[in-house]
């Protein structure tokens, strides 16, 4: 029993850290892109100085969860290295090349007396190719796309190439991210009032808003067809998915009556976690189905707790951190409104 509680603490912890990096990175790529559309179209004089006024003092900080959740995952279950390192090799090469091109879009656009377009086309792109790349990660944990052999195991990369779950996996985060972030920026705007950018991400997160809906029931549909065992043992927390479509709709009045986008954003956070979290316990016990299950794969007792009260400690510091970041930029009013420059 002392075991099983240290293996859900620690699954659930590393969960959470997933989940806070996927809320805070796809504001994040979702900015980026809608950032370089507003300059293809003309209409970046209106929403891009509320854009950047919001990536400035968050981009630093946005693959600390990811960082967190990465060593966790190794940490507690040794066996993820050996499966998932060799499978993501080139996927994970990817994601990285892109993660550095981003990252250099910072550096340049710092230090540049004028913004290129180049530079903002290629923040964009990356802001939607890094989490399709990332979500290759889920989508072969649900097994079928790797094998063992001599060589030890080995990534079918035509069964990932050809499988309808995969892509719709992918898709499912492209559109997300653009969900997301529209859904914060429409918020951001309405608190930096800002009345013509607040509505130009209000019309862009409705856009997004069907393709959403959309592409979650064909997910969920290409996983009965994929993995049928986690399909039938997800309608057993059918009540959390209820409860994620029960926010979204909530989420979209809001913001189609123009009412409390704070609240409008919350909800979204809750449609986003209450699937998120429903998808998670239902995928229990396995980590990367039938590899790794989370009962036999840990690390021993003692390292499991020590690495319990670290990632939980680590956890109880980066929550405060993140708040006092919210509040001396993203929630402090002159910042947002852009009468503190200094800040900006």
């Amino acid at each position: 029993m002392m075991d099983l509680n240290y293996e859900m603490i620690g699954i659930t912890v590393l969960w959470t850290f997933l989940y806070g990096y996927i809320i805070v990175a796809a504001i994040d790529f979702g900015a980026g892109f809608f950032n370089y559309y507003a300059i293809q179209t003309g209409q970046h004089r209106k929403v891009s100085h509320i854009i950047q006024r919001y990536l400035s003092p968050v981009w630093e900080v946005t693959n600390v969860f990811f960082v967190f959740f990465f060593v966790g995952i190794v940490g507690f279950y040794p066996d993820t290295a050996y499966y998932f390192g060799t499978t993501l090799l080139i996927p994970g090469s990817i994601a990285l090349i892109l993660l550095a091109i981003r990252g250099s879009y910072y550096a340049f656009n710092s230090y540049a007396t004028k913004p290129r377009k180049s530079w903002a086309f290629l923040y964009g792109v990356t802001g939607l190719l890094i989490p399709a790349s990332l979500s290759v990660v889920l989508v072969i944990s649900e097994g079928g796309y790797i094998y063992g052999d001599g060589d030890g195991v080995q990534l079918d990369v035509m069964e990932l190439l050809l499988s309808p779950y995969a892509w719709t996996v992918v898709f499912l985060a492209i559109i997300l991210v653009l969900y997301i972030s529209s859904g914060f920026l429409t918020y951001y705007a309405a608190k930096a009032k800002n009345e013509s950018a607040m509505e130009t991400f209000r019309g862009w997160f409705m856009i997004w808003t069907l393709p959403m809906l959309v592409i979650s029931q064909f997910t969920f549909l290409s996983l009965r067809e994929h993995n049928l065992e986690h399909f039938v043992a997800a309608q057993d927390y059918w009540y959390l998915f209820g409860l994620s479509l029960l926010s979204m709709i909530i989420a979209v009045f809001l913001i189609w009556r123009k009412r409390h986008f704070g609240l409008a954003f919350i909800m979204i956070m809750l449609q986003f976690g209450f699937a998120f979290y429903g998808y998670g316990i239902s995928k229990l016990p396995y980590i990367l189905y039938p590899y790794i299950d989370i009962n036999t794969s840990v690390v021993n007792e003692s390292m499991a707790f020590s690495l319990t009260i670290a990632f939980i400690l680590g956890l109880l510091l980066l929550i405060p951190s993140i708040i006092l970041l919210l509040r001396l930029f993203i929630f402090n009013t002159e910042y947002v409104e852009g009468r503190n420059e200094e800040g900006y």
